[in-house]
This record gives C-alpha cells, structure tokens and sequence, in this order.
C-alpha cells in the first residue's frame, strides 16, 4: 500500500512540473530575455504527450498581458489631417518623414517616441480615387526603415516591403495612381527585422481614400466631428514611463497593461448626442480587442479593410485582429443618460463617452440601406483552388508552408488582374496552435468560406488581412490590379519579424 502511494506521489509530482515547466515556457513575459526565447531546435509538433489531452493542461501559446481599464482622465484627440505639397483636380503630392523625438503620453514626462511628421504616431493622409498621388519620403531614424502602404493597392516596387530599405538620412519620391474604392488604410513600416519595434515605438498613422460613392452617402463625414479615427494599441511602460520594447518584447507577439488611442492613455471622448461614424485601427502588435458598448445597444458596421459592405450590418460587438480595420456607425440620440463606454470583452473600458447636455434636440438620424455592391459571383465560388498556404509553429519556429522568408526567394506568381482561389490554412498543432491574421500586400481580397460555410457579415466586404484560428480554414477570392513583387505574412509583427512571411510575383 505504502508502495503504491509513493508511485502515485511520484507520479502526480512529474505530471505536476510539465504543467508548471508549459507554464513558465508558454506563459511568461516577465523577464524580456526570456520573452524572445530562441525556439530554435525545438520541434513542438513532434512532441510526444502520449494519451494527454493539451487542451486539459490550460497551455496556450497566447499569453497576453490584461489591459487596464481607461480612467478617462484625458480628452481625445486626433491626428492632424496631412496638408498636401502641391495639390489640383488630378493629382496631390506629401512629404512623409519618419522622425524620432519625445511625447508626453504622461504629464510631466517626455517618453522617447517614433513618429511621422511628428513625434509620435502620423497624421491622416487623404486620398481620393483616380488621382495621381507623389509621396516623397525622407528617413530621419537613426536605423533603416521602408514606408509600406498596408491596404493600397499599389505597383509592387512602391508598395514598402522589407527591400529596398530607406537607409539613415535617405530620401526617395515615389508616384501611383489611386484606382480602387473609399476604404479606410494605414501606413506603416516593413523593415525586416524591426518592423515590430518601430510600429511599437510609434510609426503608424491612417489614409482615408474617398470616391463619389463615399461623397454621396448620407453617413457622417465631418472630420474629428463626427468621422472620428480611433488608432488602437497597447503598451508596456517601464517604471520611469519609457518604452522598451527590448523589455516588453515577445517571440509570440508583444502587448502591454496600458492602451493607448490615438497616442493617448486614459482617455475619454466628450460629443455632442448624434450619429458618429469611428474609423477603428487595431494597430497593435499581437492583441485582438472584441469591442461591444457597455449597455449592449446596437451599433452598425459599414465597413471593413477595403471599403464598405453591401449594407449596414447591425451588430452589438466586433472582433478586431491586428491590422484590421472597420467602420462602425453610433447614434448616440438612443443612449438613455449621459455616459457610455466602449468595452473590450474582459470589461476592460477602452473609451469613456460624455454625451454633452445641449438645449437643442437632438439631430435627426439616417439608415442608409446600401453602401456597395461587391458580391463574389458564382463563377469565382465554383473555381478550383490555386494556391495552398499552412500556417503553423509559434515563436520564432513559426512558418508558412514549413519555410521562413527568403528575400531571394519567390514563393508564388500570378497573372495580373487574373482571379485566383487561395486557401489558408492555420494548423492546429499537438500544443493547440494560435490565432494567425494573414495579410497580403498590393490587393483586397474576398472571403469565399470559412471551414466550408460562408463568411458572417462583417467578413463579406473587402479584405487584406483574415484571422484564422487553430484549426480554421479559408478560400479567398485574390485579384492583384497592379504588378510587381508583394508580401504575404501573418500579422503578428514579432512572427513577420521572425521571418512568417513569403513573396509571390505578379506579372
């Protein structure tokens, strides 16, 4: 008997130390050096656990730090609309400079930031379709970065990709035409290995293109009055309110206590009680936010990457990957009250709304029943897949079709303007797997299935990223309009950094 107790203490003991030793593997970030484990050697999917189930352990290869909730002690405020160089019916010319400086995030400190035409983040650019657009860049980093226009669909070899980098003190003048539809964008860099740093850091800010269809719409269009942009990320600041991302870094994505909106921590919005359309950027590194309010009224979405859907789709939440965008409209004439938060799934408050008591009744509201018309015809249902992407492994060890990125390396190619079927595919492995958003450069694309069903609404429009989970797979609809060399990635920027990425070639 004594024998048998012994064995079963044992026992549990050795089980014990695999779930504390996956813990302290999968589960810590707070030592950076050993946040950025180096994963090389270290074949997880080959791993033998016997009859374990890794589900009933409670590893996940996602450990992300929980945000805090917005003590809504700081106004919002929002980027300043770039002013062009030169500007006439037809085309429109900027100056795009990536800088380094200090910001006071806090009061009474200067945290030491990355920006573009500033010191942190980047001002709105606005575009419209049809029109020939010059961007002269300039780099005043003291590093080599590339300015990547993350949803235009632009030539290949001005797209910003990790090749060819702008080196300190350089400059280089770039022109395109704007062909496709109003769509909500953003711009930031691709340097390859230091994407995730310098987006980290502060280099991002948002393109606005516009069309006669957006013009015409009754929607909320007023800028910074009621079309308001809301840049989401979060950070991890050190005792003395600094940015270190050597510190906060980690292999499977990077994330912070502290989120910030539009470069501002604690904020809150004061508006007048009527319709607002918000823009909302998940810039983050790694985390994904579920937004809902916090009376659980309805809100419609009216857009997402590439531009509007068909319709409104009337929602109480939405689910946001990096790099994903959406527009969502708010009649704030139905809040009961004068106060409404906007609420990530944990309860965190992300954004503390004061509606403004005013004598004057409150502005009449519009349903706009159709935005667009981008259906996905049969034809392109029906074709056969082309092209197959897995995407697998955490850390560093993860991978796209078991290869990491080799610039010299072409992994695809494709007709222009031809019509293709992909499947992607995020594998689950022995350890569970993550969520991986794919992205693709230079084109939107269109979501033909998930798993075999058809995509819920707010996946019908446009799109240049899709999230997958461990076990998910998609058919998207791909049509490049332009030519040249273009990215593929999953857009976790620590996994791009380590090399989750591949080229095709468009001819």
């Amino acid at each position: 008997m004594k024998r048998s107790i012994t064995i079963w203490a044992v026992t549990a003991i050795l089980y014990l130390g695999v779930v504390i030793t996956g813990y302290s593997v999968y589960g810590s970030r707070n030592d950076s050096k050993d946040q950025s484990m180096d994963m090389a050697g270290m074949n997880h999917s080959s791993m033998n656990m016997g009859e374990m189930d890794p589900s009933s352990m409670d590893i996940s290869h996602e450990s992300v730090t929980a945000l805090k909730s917005s003590l809504g002690i700081n106004e919002l405020t929002f980027p300043k609309l770039l002013k062009p160089d030169l500007e006439d019916t037809s085309s429109v010319a900027y100056t795009i400079r990536a800088q380094q400086g200090t910001y006071e995030i806090y009061d009474g400190t200067q945290t030491k930031t990355y920006g573009y035409n500033g010191d942190f983040l980047g001002p709105v650019i606005r575009l419209k379709q049809g029109m020939n657009v010059t961007f002269h860049l300039v780099n005043d980093l003291k590093e080599n970065t590339t300015f990547h226009w993350h949803g235009l669909e632009a030539p290949g070899d001005v797209d910003g990709g990790p090749e060819p980098v702008l080196k300190r003190g350089q400059e280089r003048t770039i022109s395109f035409k704007v062909d496709q539809e109003a769509a909500t964008l953003w711009f930031h860099p691709h340097p390859s290995p230091n994407t995730a740093e310098q987006v980290y850091k502060g280099l991002a800010g948002m393109i606005y293109i516009e069309d006669t269809n957006s013009e015409a719409l009754e929607i909320p269009k007023t800028y910074g009055v009621d079309d308001l942009p809301i840049i989401l990320q979060d950070k991890a600041f050190t005792a003395d309110k600094q940015l270190d991302y050597a510190k906060a870094m980690n292999a499977d994505g990077t994330t912070g206590e502290t989120l910030l909106i539009n470069g501002v921590a604690d904020p809150e919005l004061t508006i007048d009680r009527k319709q607002v359309r918000l823009r909302i950027l998940n810039g983050s590194n790694m985390r994904s936010y579920k937004l809902h309010l916090d009376n659980n009224m309805e809100f419609q979405q009216i857009a997402s990457d590439g531009g509007f859907l068909n319709k409104p789709n009337t929602i109480t939440e939405i689910e946001m990957a990096p790099s994903e965008r959406v527009e969502v409209i708010v009649d704030l004439t139905k809040v009961k009250g004068n106060k409404i938060s906007l609420i990530n799934d944990d309860n965190t408050k992300i954004l503390p709304i004061h509606l403004k008591d005013t004598e004057e009744l409150p502005q009449s509201t519009q349903e706009v029943k159709t935005l667009n018309n981008a259906a996905i015809t049969d034809e392109i249902k029906n074709k056969k897949v082309t092209k197959k992407f897995k995407l697998a492994g955490m850390g560093k060890e993860t991978t796209i079709n078991g290869k990491k990125f080799d610039p010299n390396r072409i992994d695809f190619t494709q007709k222009q303007g031809e019509t293709e079927v992909w499947e992607v595919e995020n594998v689950k492995d022995s350890m569970g797997g993550m969520n991986h958003p794919f992205h693709i450069h230079g084109t939107q694309f269109q979501v033909i299935s998930i798993n075999g069903k058809e995509p819920p609404e707010n996946l019908s429009g446009y799109k240049d990223t899709i999230s997958l989970q461990p076990g998910q797979t998609a058919k998207i609809a791909v049509t490049f309009h332009k030519n040249g060399v273009y990215m593929f990635h999953c857009h976790i920027l620590e996994h791009e950094d380590s090399g989750m990425m591949g080229q095709v070639m468009v001819d």
